[in-house]
């Protein structure tokens, strides 16, 4: 957004680049010298004419963006979660019986949907909670 907010139409690719400070061509830009390559090439000393950065806050509006901290979009799928809460609800805590039941479609072993379970507690550690306190009355009543 920052570079469509600093083109100008009027202009070709390479002077908005330019412009703003940004590579056009990255191999142009950062060169591999000689030297990596295996071959010794000795430097004429001239060095290529520095372009002016007429519009330098595009380059530090995206440096700024980058260094901002990412976001942990930890969620699960509504199935994922409907899944374990209806293994949880009819088998409690027996996964050879939720392995065999007929709405594990996947064939998931006991092992599998323990993990399933784990990953839902530790994305959702009020919800499981709440869900579980709603199970135990529900116990209580049919004993």
């Amino acid at each position: 957004s920052h570079i469509r907010h600093a083109w100008d139409p009027h202009k070709s690719v390479a002077q908005n680049l330019a412009e703003m400070g940004l590579a056009e061509d990255p191999n142009k830009a950062v060169p591999i010298p000689k030297k990596m390559l295996g071959m010794e090439v000795e430097s004429d000393g001239q060095q290529p004419g520095k372009k002016i950065v007429r519009k330098p806050y595009v380059v530090n509006e995206m440096e700024l963006e980058a260094s901002l901290p990412e976001k942990k979009s930890n969620t699960l799928s509504r199935d994922l979660i409907d899944y374990v809460r209806y293994m949880i609800q009819n088998h409690g805590e027996n996964y050879k019986e939720m392995a065999r039941d007929e709405k594990n479609y996947y064939q998931d072993t006991p092992k599998q949907i323990k993990r399933k379970i784990n990953v839902y507690k530790n994305f959702y550690p009020e919800e499981y909670k709440n869900f579980i306190a709603s199970l135990k009355p529900e116990k209580m009543e049919v004993q």
